[in-house]
């Protein structure tokens, strides 16, 4: 492939302002992939429409893709149908009952906290269940409800990324697959995405700040202003469900445990050699397979609201599913282009490679911070900083962990997050005021994370 110089960095630098100014990670993603092909084929619209068809409809020829987007597909069936049978109303209810246990200032906090840490399959029911839960707590103990979304917001995307049993870890491993698929890695995806949570150090560091905040009362900036909402409580509580709560867990304990089952079987008895994308989608159809013997056969729900909340579910990840597919296009894109080729002839000689981990921290941080997303940064991102580990030599879970890390803070501060403005929904608050409170803790932990990538940095590279 020839080299195309400045080109192969104005495509990626595209899609990023288009993601900015439309707030649309499919579309730019989806524009980026077009102008790609066009260049890729000498400016022939018609000739890039048809790769662009060709290349995704490609994608299903991979075995690893195709279960991968099964297995997210599946996962939203499985929160629908729990969601559905009265399992979640059912665990609210649970811990409401428990409440007198829990009833002070701290205690309704730590209810949102285990609750954010527990429940890791999925970002936005993670804060929609952990504020709808402790906020009736909060407001008869004098919580502000500001500092609850701050907890709900913290413990969803930074545990989801530090435990990828989901939806996230299936498009981390897929990119990191598909960068070792085209040589330009090597190694093995479920270790080296493994190996890559104990460098996500921004969502380590913001889930034990939280814990921190929580028990000795922190209050910084703007959250010291923020006053409590004094309501009713009986009247706020309206989740007295008679359901069971093990409606809830024992789904989620089974799809949990099945994955280093799975692994372990696909690895012919070595885990870390089992199947990723195989292993997961092991484990969303035997978890599909127990909650029907569960709610269908144990009389909790029908056999035909079993299907229709099944394809209800599959319907709602259908958005997520196809950021997932344009991920892996990217990826392949951005190699043809030879971006990181490019790029690492600029930074050869004028940024010491040292310094990339930081770098790529701040890039990933910026752009999910303008784009809302950290889903539409990791497919942008992570094939630039693979290859650019491949090509100075830099240890690559440090630069995976880099990309999740930057991701991660930036949708967390960002206003037009999804998991941020939900987060302000469940917990009651008004979402400017979330966002204004919860800016300075994310900018310490994130000022904490710039310093350990920027040492980690000098010690391997």
């Amino acid at each position: 492939m020839e080299n195309l110089g400045v080109i192969s960095i104005l495509i990626p630098l595209f899609i990023i302002i288009m993601a900015i100014i439309t707030k649309d990670v499919v579309v730019s993603l989806l524009s980026g992939i077009f102008f790609a092909q066009l260049v890729l084929h000498n400016y022939n619209p018609l000739d890039s429409i048809v790769a662009l068809l060709d290349a995704f409809v490609g994608l299903f020829a991979e075995g690893w893709i195709t279960k991968t987007v099964l297995f997210a597909l599946l996962v939203g069936a499985i929160i629908k149908l729990i969601g559905d049978v009265g399992g979640v109303k059912g665990f609210i209810s649970y811990l409401n009952r428990k409440h007198q246990k829990l009833d002070s200032k701290k205690g309704s906090l730590l209810i949102a906290y285990f609750l954010g840490v527990i429940i890791f399959i999925e970002s936005t029911i993670t804060s929609l269940v952990a504020g709808t839960v402790a906020r009736p707590l909060c407001d008869k103990n004098g919580v502000s409800r500001e500092k609850l979304a701050f907890v709900c917001d913290s413990t969803s995307a930074p545990v989801c990324s530090l435990i990828p049993f989901n939806a996230w870890g299936a498009l981390l491993l897929g990119l990191i697959v598909t960068a070792i698929d085209s040589s330009v890695i090597e190694g093995n995806g479920v270790m080296l995405l493994t190996e890559s949570i104990i460098f996500n150090f921004y969502s380590w560091i913001m889930v034990i700040f939280v814990l921190l905040v929580i028990v000795f009362d922190i209050d910084i900036g703007a959250m010291k202003n923020a006053k409590p909402h004094r309501c009713d409580f009986k009247k706020e509580v309206d989740y007295f469900s008679t359901k069971s709560p093990l409606l809830m867990v024992l789904p989620l304990v089974v799809l949990v445990f099945m994955v280093p089952i799975s692994l372990y079987y696909t690895g012919n008895g070595d885990i870390l050699k089992g199947s990723g994308s195989t292993s997961v989608f092991y484990s969303v159809i035997a978890t599909l397979l127990f909650i029907y013997l569960y709610y269908v056969i144990g009389g909790h729900m029908r056999h035909k609201e079993y299907f229709n909340s099944l394809y209800a579910g599959i319907s709602d990840m259908i958005p997520i599913v196809l950021i997932l597919l344009l991920a892996f296009l990217i990826g392949d894109v951005i190699k043809l282009l030879g971006t990181a080729n490019y790029l690492s002839q600029i930074i050869n000689g004028n940024i010491p490679p040292m310094l990339l981990p930081l770098l790529i921290f701040m890039v990933s941080a910026i752009t999910s911070f303008s784009t809302g997303t950290s889903w539409g940064t990791f497919s942008i991102m992570m094939p630039i900083a693979l290859a650019l580990s491949a090509t100075f030599d830099i240890y690559i879970p440090l630069m995976i962990g880099a990309v999740v890390s930057g991701g991660i803070f930036g949708d967390h501060v960002s206003p037009i997050s999804d998991t941020t403005i939900i987060s302000s929904m469940a917990s009651g608050c008004d979402h400017i005021e979330h966002v204004r409170t919860q800016m300075p803790y994310a900018l310490i932990v994130a000022g904490i994370a710039s310093i350990l990538y920027l040492i980690f940095g000098f010690i391997m590279v």
